[in-house]
This record gives C-alpha cells, sequence and structure tokens, in this order.
C-alpha cells in the first residue's frame, strides 16, 4: 500500500478549528444552493437504502448507525432534499449476521424498496457481500466497515466496484497509530510504564486480528515487546483464564483489539478485582456509551481509539449536543456520526451530479462516485476525502500531515464514566491531557 505525500504546513489549532467550522456550514449551503437553483426534478422520494445490524452482538451500534441516517434525511429535506426529491430512509436487518444475512438484506432494499443507495456503518461477515450487491445493480454503496479487504477489492476490479466507498481509513492504521501513540506518550514523560512489554488480546474477526497483528509485528520498531497474543472467542464474559496470564506476567501495556463493548466492559470489572500496572488501550467498543453504562467505574482511564470519531470541535461538538437531544445523554455520537456524515456527503455529491440514481443506472450513478472521489467534506468526523486509489478516507496524520485533507484516528481516555471520552490526540483536536489510571497509583 502506498501513502500519500504528506505535506508539511500546520495550521494553528485556533486558525484551523475557524476554517472547520466554516466549512460545516458551508456544506450545508452547499446543497441548500445547488436545491434552490435547481427545478425540482420530481416529488418521488429518493429510497436510502440501509442495512445495518439493529439486533445481535452488535446492535448497539447498529441502533446508533439508524438514528444517525434518520437526522440527515431530516435535515437533507429540510434542506430541499436533493435537487427538490425528498429523501426517504428504509432500514434492513442484518442481525450481525454473516454474508447470508447481509446479502438477504441489500438485496431487498434493492429488488423490493428501490433504494438509489446503500448505506450502512460497519457489518460483520466477509465484508464484500454488499459490493458485490451493489457492483451488480450499478449504485453506490457508502460504509465504515474500517477494513483493508476493502481497499483489495478496489485495487484489484475497479471497473467492477467502482460504486463502493468506504468513508473512513482502514483498520491497517490502528496498530502503528497505538504504537506509535504510547511511544510519544512515554518519550514526551507523560507516562512512565512500568516495562515495555504489551500483551495484545483479539478476538475472531478479521478487523481484530489485523489491528492485533500489526501491533506484533512492528512492535519491536517502536521499541516494545509482545509478551502475550491471546484470541478469544466471541462473545465471552469469563476472563478469568486470561487474566490470570496477564497477572503472572504484568506487562506495562494491554491492548484489547476484540471490540464488543459488553466483552470489554466485562473485562474491566473483572480486571479491577486484581488490576495489574498496566495501561489499558481497547479498540473501538469503549467508545461506545453501553462500555460505561456496563464498565461503571472500571471505565475511567480507559484508552481507546477510532479512525471515525465525532470530534469535540465546534462542528463536532454541535452536531452532539443535536444528536444527545435528539436521542438522549446515553446515545452514542460516535456511532450516528458515521451514518450522518455519510447521507450528508451523498446528498451534496448526488446534487453536484445532477440527482440520485436508481438500481441499474450506471451513467447517473458513475457521475455522483466521481464526484463522491473528489470531494472534500468537513463532517463531526473530521475530514472525508476519498484516495482515489483505495476509495477509502485519507487518514490524518497516517497519510497525510495537513489535518484538514484527512479523516482523523484520534485518541481518547475514559476521564469520567458519566461522559464520552476527551480526545487526548493528535493535534489540533486534543481538548485534554493524558491521566495516569488511578489503578497504577
Amino acid at each position: 500500500m502506498t501513502d500519500t505525500n504528506k505535506t508539511t504546513t500546520m495550521p494553528t489549532r485556533r486558525n484551523f478549528l475557524r476554517t472547520a467550522a466554516l466549512g460545516g456550514a458551508g456544506s450545508a449551503a452547499m446543497l441548500a444552493s445547488l436545491n434552490s437553483a435547481a427545478r425540482a426534478q420530481s416529488s418521488e422520494p429518493i429510497v436510502i437504502g440501509a442495512p445495518l445490524p439493529i439486533t445481535g452482538a452488535v446492535a448497539a451500534d447498529g441502533i446508533e448507525f439508524q438514528r444517525g441516517l434518520e437526522m440527515a434525511t431530516a435535515e437533507i429535506n429540510e434542506l430541499g432534499g436533493i435537487l427538490g426529491r425528498p429523501l426517504e430512509l428504509v432500514v434492513e436487518d442484518t442481525a450481525s449476521g454473516g454474508d447470508d444475512l447481509i446479502s438477504s438484506a441489500g438485496q431487498r432494499l434493492v429488488d423490493r424498496s428501490n433504494a438509489s443507495v446503500l448505506i450502512s456503518g460497519y457489518n460483520l461477515g466477509s465484508n464484500t457481500a454488499l459490493p458485490e450487491i451493489a457492483a451488480d445493480a450499478s449504485l453506490i454503496y457508502m460504509h465504515a466497515d474500517t477494513v483493508v479487504r476493502h481497499n483489495e477489492l478496489i485495487r484489484e476490479d475497479p471497473a467492477r466496484y467502482w460504486g463502493s466507498f468506504q468513508y473512513d481509513p482502514a483498520e491497517i492504521y490502528y496498530g502503528i497509530g497505538y504504537l506509535d501513540y504510547i511511544k510519544n506518550l512515554v518519550e514526551s514523560g507523560q507516562f512512565t510504564p512500568s516495562n515495555n512489554k504489551i500483551a495484545v488480546i483479539t478476538g475472531p474477526i478479521a478487523y481484530s486480528i489485523n489491528i492485533a497483528n500489526a501491533i506484533r509485528e512492528n512492535a519491536a520498531e517502536y521499541g516494545f515487546e509482545v509478551s502475550l497474543y491471546e484470541s478469544v472467542q466471541a462473545p465471552i464474559s469469563e476472563w478469568g483464564p486470561t487474566l490470570a496470564k496477564l497477572r503472572e506476567d504484568p506487562p506495562g501495556f494491554i491492548a484489547v483489539t476484540h471490540f464488543f463493548p459488553q466483552d470489554q466492559a466485562q473485562f474491566m470489572l473483572q480486571f479491577m478485582n486484581n488490576p495489574t500496572p498496566s495501561l489499558i488501550y481497547m479498540q473501538y467498543g469503549a467508545s461506545l456509551a453501553a462500555f460505561r453504562d456496563i464498565a461503571g467505574d472500571a471505565s475511567e482511564g480507559v484508552l481507546y481509539a477510532t479512525v471515525i470519531g465525532a470530534l469535540q470541535d465546534e462542528i463536532g461538538l454541535g452536531f452532539s449536543e443535536k444528536y444527545l437531544a435528539a436521542f438522549g445523554d446515553n446515545a452514542s455520537v460516535n456511532s450516528g456520526g458515521q451514518t450522518y456524515s455519510a447521507l450528508h456527503a451523498y446528498a451534496i455529491a448526488a446534487a453536484l451530479a445532477g440527482g440520485a440514481g436508481a438500481a441499474y443506472e450506471e451513467e447517473q450513478n458513475r457521475l455522483i462516485a466521481d464526484r463522491l472521489r473528489t470531494l472534500i467534506f468537513r463532517s463531526p468526523m473530521g475530514t472525508m476525502r476519498m484516495d482515489p486509489e483505495t476509495q477509502s478516507a485519507f487518514c490524518y496524520p497516517s497519510q497525510t500531515n495537513d489535518p484538514s485533507l484527512g479523516m482523523p484516528h484520534i485518541f481518547s481516555q475514559i476521564q469520567n464514566k458519566n461522559e464520552n471520552g476527551y480526545i487526548i490526540a493528535p493535534t489540533p483536536y486534543d481538548v485534554a491531557a493524558f491521566k495516569t489510571p488511578s489503578w497504577m497509583g
């Protein structure tokens, strides 16, 4: 995989955040302007097809994905829809299942609901089922599966998968990004580990395994040693055997790349019965309110990261305020913001292309795909800008040093069980300083 050449000019925090705020407002203004200048094409609704995991193991995310789409649909309709045509959201449950359930849900959206686009957060399975359906129907499909498999599909056959877009960076940046972060944490004097050992705990899903492998394969280069590499089944509620291994040889760092929030919460509850002097990082799941709800006090001090999370700047906080007002204080803005951002980006691209296309209308949908490839969209999650080689969002700071041209890989720490974690890296998005967890003294 080749990264883009990194730019070297870094804006000041104040100027950058001011510009970013204008960008978010400008996106809505652009769509409103396009709509006001256009003659309504039709009153027939544009069906937004959403294959989402509403039930099952990752339902906590699926419900938020639906909420994000509902909010975006309402906002876009208030702006005049897409060139005068209103949006209608149709959801099909993928039940946190494999390719069979995912394919069935996607096919129903195409055949029964006449979807003009497929938009999801993430689904499980092989991450190829929905790209295949979109390719067969000549549709746009936007997702945040966060997997390198998407990038491989695009590279292998761009002529077939021209309509599939991963609107966040792939998971390959998590492992190296984690190592880089903890190295900087130590070298800056913010944290002094008990040793340089990392215990890596992963699950059965390729996403988790890829991140764990990246940590294991690159740890030595960053000055660390992987002392334990443990793979667990999912779901898991009894962590005793794994914790026994950790307590036998306590590492300075623990990285849990298995991402189910309920499983991570059980780990923390059981870990706190006899904690080791280890800094704990948990992949993605700890960003969800469900993790804090279950873990309670045991959640405080945990680090987590995401390459697509709601920022705590003017745009991100504005979105969060609206989202929590609509869906309650326990709603998860990090999840809802994903699909919310994707639908807004699609609406702008479709309006710029002259309107939404239906299934099998390849010519029009290719025009929309062309607009998505060149769109620079400032969302509550940061900047969505597609790498033309992979049709995945560029990652800041791994692929670009310019925060206005990449979606940030943000690190957060839970410092209060009743609040979302505070962003502690990278600049200019950090709003709080790292704190040594209470179990480490």
